[in-house]
């Protein structure tokens, strides 16, 4: 638990809740566990995700790591294709990047077609 999400788990409870003593059986460990790391609507979560930029943005990543990335938030939330989905990629690229991008004067990808940005 030193990594991502499990590293942030492991600090709410050591730091916040007080520690593995907060819970006051398995039973009560187990139900927070599952709660923060299998929820009961992951097409939902992952939606959500897509609606916040520092969750699914490219950052550092390279382009192919966060087409790879996208792709599959996509594909678990069962987003609808279209302009919001291309709105949503766009919005998650390198500013550098999509500067770039917006400056091409031929070659630049189909706003209509998201898979011609995957490419």
């Amino acid at each position: 638990m030193k990594a991502g999400q499990a590293s942030t788990y492991a600090l709410r409870v050591l730091q916040c809740l007080g520690g593995v003593g907060s819970f006051t059986d398995w039973a009560t460990f187990e139900k927070d566990f599952w709660a923060e790391f299998f929820p009961i609507d992951p097409a939902k979560s992952t939606a959500l995700a897509l609606h916040n930029k520092e969750q699914y943005g490219q950052e550092k990543q390279t382009l192919d790591k966060y087409i790879d990335f996208f792709r599959a938030l996509v594909e678990q939330a069962a987003y609808p294709n279209g302009l919001q989905l291309y709105l949503t990629f766009q919005d998650g690229l390198h500013p550098a990047l999509m500067e770039r991008i917006d400056n091409l004067a031929e070659g630049r990808p189909d706003d209509e077609q998201i898979a011609s940005w995957y490419k």
